[in-house]
């Protein structure tokens, strides 16, 4: 990967590193955002450690991939802010989903929409997708704002998909296609 493709003026794109355990492990275990993820059991620090250290970061092969958010990408004081997910990667449909966590006290700085926006080009201009798509519970405003604003269309709703506060609602899903 291009280190200048993954980097923006305010964030970095970049693979999860040994020092990255522990803040993982406290990201994983906020069950506060388990019912956007949809984790519904905690992490042990071990299996986060295996993960980092075991991972191919191999999209083809694994056919997902993480990466950290990182603050500050010019200086040397950088600063993980979240982590951003390419999932159900599919190579021959040239497809991908996308998922976004950012820390609560960095939300709505336009971090969220930077690291998308360069996650695109990595799968537009790298990996060749076609097209992406993600997943947001109709009551998830901000993540529906940030999506439809990068040019991600809603194209259809699952009915009662998730349970959230022990009310079932509905699911949305978004795609971008590529402008050939």
């Amino acid at each position: 990967m291009s280190s200048n493709l993954l980097t923006g003026p305010n964030v970095l794109l970049r693979i999860p590193e040994p020092a990255d355990i522990d803040i993982l492990y406290n990201w994983e275990n906020d069950s506060s955002v388990w019912q956007v993820s949809t984790t519904i059991v905690p992490f042990s620090r071990f299996q986060l450690e295996q993960y980092v250290l075991n991972s191919q970061h191999d999209i083809f092969f694994e056919r997902q991939l993480r990466l950290m958010i990182e603050l500050n990408p010019d200086k040397e004081n950088r600063k993980p802010i979240g982590c951003i997910d390419l999932f159900d990667y599919d190579p021959l449909h040239m497809h991908a989903g996308v998922g976004i966590m950012i820390i609560s006290e960095e939300r709505g700085k336009g971090y969220a929409s930077e690291a998308i926006g360069l996650l695109i080009r990595y799968c537009f201009d790298i990996l060749h997708c076609h097209q992406l798509f993600c997943n947001i519970t109709a009551g998830n405003k901000a993540s529906i704002g940030l999506f439809s604003k990068l040019g991600f269309i809603r194209c259809g709703v699952k009915k009662e998909w998730r349970m959230q506060d022990h009310k079932w609602v509905d699911e949305i899903m978004f795609q971008l296609i590529r402008k050939e």
